[in-house]
């Protein structure tokens, strides 16, 4: 007679085969999902880099589409995703960009060095508010409707075939074209 509990490791390797085979075909298996998609952006910090004009409730909630940018001047993959930036902010898209866990000199000497792409800024030295946005690390940038609400969360820098895919798409219809 066969006990029951013979079956049990076979089974149990089926289950966790199936979970890895099913991660696997996910869209972004490894990205994790934002919280803040379709949720009101979160905290904004209460002070920008010297020079820049503090990022607001108001200006997220003014009926224009905002880019919100979190970077820092220490960060490879931001530099990479610079000219990106620089090109949205000439092409007319309102970019906005948080600097955190940063140093406010190098944060101002990057944006001098490479240009400011930003209509308004944020500085959070501490990383609390990327933590309320959800940010992992630098680059990620959200796409926030102009009523405040956050339509897309895209990790890592704008460049690249998921960029050309996923954020060019979400930031055209976003403005309505």
């Amino acid at each position: 007679m066969v006990r029951p509990l013979v079956f049990l490791p076979p089974l149990l390797f089926a289950a966790m085969a199936g979970l890895f085979v099913g991660g696997m075909w996910r869209d972004r298996p490894d990205e994790l999902p934002s919280t803040r998609v379709g949720q009101a952006a979160p905290t904004l910090p209460d002070a920008a880099l010297p020079g820049q004009e503090v990022l607001t409730r108001e200006m997220l909630t003014d009926g224009e589409v905002t880019v919100v940018n979190f970077w820092a001047s220490w960060c490879p993959p931001c530099r990479a995703e610079h000219p990106v930036l620089m090109q949205m902010a000439a092409d007319g898209v309102r970019v906005a960009g948080i600097n955190f866990r940063d140093e406010a000199d190098a944060g101002t000497d990057y944006l001098s060095d490479f240009g400011d792409p930003f209509f308004a800024g944020g500085f959070d030295p501490s990383g609390r508010v990327s933590i309320e946005w959800g940010v992992t690390a630098p680059p990620e940038t959200f796409i926030v409707d102009g009523d405040g609400t956050v339509l897309l969360r895209f990790t890592g820098p704008l460049l690249g075939t998921d960029y050309e895919r996923r954020f060019v798409p979400a930031l055209r219809e976003a403005m309505g074209g």
